[in-house]
């Protein structure tokens, strides 16, 4: 199974409030009439990303499983497919948009609150450092260092499949790396514990830094 991300900044008209009713509400059952669609989870940014008048890197980032890339493929020209790609653009800046087509790796196994805070880290990979490389150690190295966070409930690493690199194309990230946590007393508490040091301390041998965080929450449409 293959998974989507799809990066939204809401239409600069758009309340915050209205950017999310509608995705949830309108859009949500859009997305639901295609039938190749295994499952699709809003994460909208909290609140709390607009305190003192700041934007947050996105407004929300959906994810959606298929079965395979072919799937995908052949789907491209279906009416479903279609509607929610017209759809897209009466909630969404289709000009700030962005995707990527990832495989999941588990680091750590959890069940996360119906409330948890997730943590969407929107990962580009250091200068100069080759795919291969950046995919062995995200995956070898830095994933099981992260995994230590004991605040962390759940953590999975999403790392761009062969087709996004293809012809010489260059994603528009080189993964996102996922963390739950209970609540923010939670995100807070692991800021201080000694393995975070060591894990933001890690991030200059194969990452692009600082990167782009997104605090969200979860919904599950599909």
């Amino acid at each position: 199974m293959v998974k989507t991300f799809n990066f939204f900044k809401r239409r600069p008209e758009l309340s915050v409030e209205r950017f999310r009713e509608y995705w949830l509400n309108q859009h949500a059952a859009v997305v639901r009439a295609i039938p190749e669609v295994r499952k699709y989870v809003a994460s909208i940014a909290l609140p709390s990303s607009y305190r003192d008048n700041h934007e947050p890197h996105c407004d929300g980032i959906s994810e959606a499983w298929f079965d395979d890339e072919e799937t995908l493929r052949r789907i491209a020209d279906t009416s479903p497919l279609r509607a929610a790609v017209t759809d897209d653009a009466v909630f969404i800046d289709t000009s700030k948009a962005g995707s990527i087509i990832t495989d999941e790796i588990v680091q750590k196994e959890g069940a996360p609150p119906k409330d948890a805070v997730k943590v969407l880290s929107l990962l580009t990979r250091k200068a100069g450092m080759d795919v291969a490389s950046f995919q062995s150690y995200w995956r070898t190295h830095h994933g099981p260092l992260a995994a230590k966070l004991p605040q962390a409930r759940r953590y999975v690493q999403c790392h761009v499949r062969p087709s996004g690199y293809a012809d010489g194309r260059t994603p528009r990230y080189d993964g996102v790396a996922e963390m739950w946590f209970d609540d923010f007393e939670a995100v807070r508490a692991s800021g201080n514990a000694d393995v975070y040091r060591d894990v933001r301390g890690d991030e200059p041998k194969f990452l692009t830094v600082p990167l782009p965080r997104v605090f969200a929450s979860e919904h599950r449409i599909v």
